[in-house]
């Protein structure tokens, strides 16, 4: 299993950034370049706690579906999406909001996730997906900040 956790600084508040983050527009906006798009569950608006989502994106070429849970939801501080359904034999992300105390927030994620195929999936995890996973959720963060801090 890995874990990784990343931190983004945003210059918005926390309320701000909680809701953008459960956002599945702006989601599916921050992970274009997979072509994701959704297929089930949630399909406008931000999610709230118990709702699903069934998303569908190219990844090294091949198309993935995922169905994701919000397991947890305390506003605004935290939230986690858990998947129910698709391709990881587990997959756990907690999001994490908290007042810089200069007016904007820091956003911590924290992930942990397996793939399936024992030894194989456990080999596929520390020479590719755990760097390719974090660069997707780097990517999405910056998107997130990016739609925050932008002018109303």
């Amino acid at each position: 299993m890995q874990r990784f956790e990343t931190v983004t600084h945003i210059a918005a508040s926390v309320e701000t950034v909680f809701g953008l983050s459960l956002d599945v527009g702006l989601h599916t906006a921050s992970m274009a370049r997979s072509r994701e798009r959704i297929v089930g569950g949630v399909r406008a608006g931000r999610m709230a706690l118990g709702d699903t989502v069934t998303w569908e994106a190219r990844h090294f070429g091949m198309r993935w579906r995922m169905t994701s849970r919000i397991s947890a939801y305390k506003w605004p501080e935290r939230f986690v999406d858990e998947q129910v359904a698709g391709p990881f034999k587990r997959w756990h992300h907690t999001h994490c909001f908290a007042p810089d105390g200069r007016g904007g927030t820091v956003m911590r994620d924290v992930i942990e996730f397996a793939a399936p195929l024992g030894l194989l999936g456990a080999g596929v995890e520390a020479v590719v997906l755990g760097r390719y996973m974090r660069r997707l959720i780097e990517s999405r963060n910056a998107h997130v900040a990016h739609c925050a801090e932008a002018p109303a």
